[in-house]
């Protein structure tokens, strides 16, 4: 149940990330990318830590707050700048797909580094949800800016930094808890990018804000920080990082179903077979089959 429930509540966090992409579309165009990080991870932590106090949540231990520290830098500093800078070059739809490169990167990265098997199920799961993101999002790819391919490697590296990120932190998350050690990077990568944005001057668009920008920025600081971020370590805790990543797949399939409920973006044949093969691929690499339960209980039974 464990293992399910870490799975489920990835999906739930990408798919609360897929929302977040048009809410910083949105806003890309009035703050440039360190300060919307700001807002974002500033506001999720003002969030995360009385709920964190409430619960009495065990902290990071005092060895491991280093390893916090500089996977706050790396998941909400270099992450979100990142992120947030591709969407400048390159559209909605290709940004998903390159974040899609995400469950592949944790499964090479994390064979590479002992972290977790690589095996034939998970591979083919990744392949068939990776694809099904392209087939979801194929009426979309073909209309792209000029240069869109910086925006697509700035995406793919943004992906790479949360492969290590969730390779390098199950071990300090399973030592205390995951919304402690959450709030904690994140106060971390908070404020390291609200120095930067003061220093850089990046708040000035702000007295020009309106509901509408005010808006998108709590949301992004409610949904896109504080509760996808506590749901991610949630699911690290429970299960590995291929089967947490491969649920980003959902991230663009949300997107473009609240494109469609908001903005009446048509929904096409594509959408509906892709959104088949992304969790069908997620369902492939998450499940163990028949043949890993009958071995294990032939071993059991040999002991």
């Amino acid at each position: 149940m464990g293992e399910i429930s870490g799975v489920l509540a990835a999906m739930l966090s990408s798919g609360l990330g897929g929302t977040s992409i048009g809410a910083t579309r949105y806003l890309v165009s009035n703050l440039d990318p360190l300060a919307i990080g700001s807002f974002r991870f500033g506001i999720g932590f003002l969030l995360l830590l009385p709920l964190t106090l409430l619960r009495a949540d065990r902290w990071p231990l005092r060895g491991d707050w280093a390893a916090a520290i500089g996977l706050g830098m790396l998941f909400f500093v270099l992450f979100p700048i990142l992120f947030n800078a591709s969407l400048i070059f390159t559209t909605a739809a290709r940004g998903a797909l390159a974040l899609s490169t995400l469950p592949l990167l944790s499964l090479v990265i994390g064979a590479a580094l002992g972290a977790e098997a690589l095996t034939w199920r998970k591979s083919i799961g990744v392949v068939i949800a990776t694809l099904g993101v392209a087939v979801a999002l194929l009426s979309d790819l073909t209309s792209a800016p000029p240069g869109a391919w910086r925006g697509d490697l700035l995406m793919m590296a943004a992906a790479l930094c949360m492969a290590l990120y969730g390779i390098w932190s199950k071990p300090p998350i399973r030592r205390s808890s995951p919304i402690a050690f959450t709030t904690m990077s994140m106060a971390a990568g908070a404020a390291c990018l609200i120095l930067l944005s003061w220093i850089r001057g990046s708040f000035a668009p702000v007295a020009g804000f309106g509901a509408p920008q005010w808006l998108a920025a709590l949301y992004l600081g409610a949904f896109g920080a504080a509760l996808t971020f506590y749901l991610w370590a949630f699911a690290l805790e429970r299960t590995t990082p291929t089967r947490v990543a491969i649920s980003v797949t959902v991230n663009p399939i949300t997107a473009s179903l609240v494109g469609a409920w908001l903005l009446n973006e048509p929904l096409r044949w594509n959408l509906a077979a892709g959104i088949v093969a992304v969790f069908g691929g997620i369902w492939i690499a998450t499940t163990t089959g028949r043949r890993a339960p009958a071995a294990s209980a032939s071993a059991s039974g040999q002991a």
